[in-house]
């Protein structure tokens, strides 16, 4: 179901429509609650893809999940959505949506992955380095992840841009040295 070109055209459209009305932050607030609840239940991702769940079905769910949580604008572009079928594409185009309102205000992502949770005074030594090396009037937004393989350190990503600072990586830099040894060798 993944449409890159279709969630591209939803996203513009409804970026202009939302800048013609004022409303753009309005929106995107809307599109991250939309793009959570997605990643963090399967199952209303499953809803909107199945074609057994009749049209009229799916617009009462998202009606009920979405009343008084949503602004007009996207309880509007959800219904318009459905009309058209293409409501199996709703995360896509939040997440396009997104992606395109960071664009628009220059915020770029930055993704640090731990071992352990991350303290905030942590976080706040790496944004500044990252800070320190961006072109000025550029803002961050931070997103954490723990992964426990990493063992130690931090991976960091922005802008296409991977940091690997973690010991796994140093672990596996020592490992490298010890198979490609020449002295090793001759020792067997």
């Amino acid at each position: 179901m993944n449409n890159p070109r279709l969630a591209s055209r939803y996203a513009k459209s409804l970026i202009t429509l939302a800048a013609e009305q004022n409303q753009v932050d309005a929106v995107c607030a809307d599109m991250k609650w939309i793009t959570k609840i997605c990643k963090s239940n399967p199952d209303f991702v499953n809803v909107l893809r199945s074609p057994v769940i009749k049209p009229s079905a799916k617009q009462n769910i998202l009606q009920s999940i979405t009343n008084n949580r949503v602004c007009a604008l996207t309880s509007a572009f959800i219904k318009l959505l459905v009309i058209k079928a293409r409501e199996t594409n709703l995360p896509e185009i939040a997440t396009t949506y997104i992606d395109q309102f960071n664009e628009l205000r220059n915020i770029h992502k930055v993704k640090i992955t731990t071992a352990d949770p991350i303290t905030p005074e942590m976080q706040n030594a790496i944004m500044a380095n990252v800070k320190a090396a961006a072109a000025p009037g550029q803002t961050f937004e931070v997103e954490t992840e723990v992964n426990n393989e990493l063992i130690g350190g931090f991976l960091l990503e922005t802008g296409g841009i991977l940091v690997d600072a973690s010991i796994l990586r140093d672990l596996k830099d020592i490992q490298k040295q010890f198979m490609n040894n020449d002295y090793l060798h001759k020792i067997r």
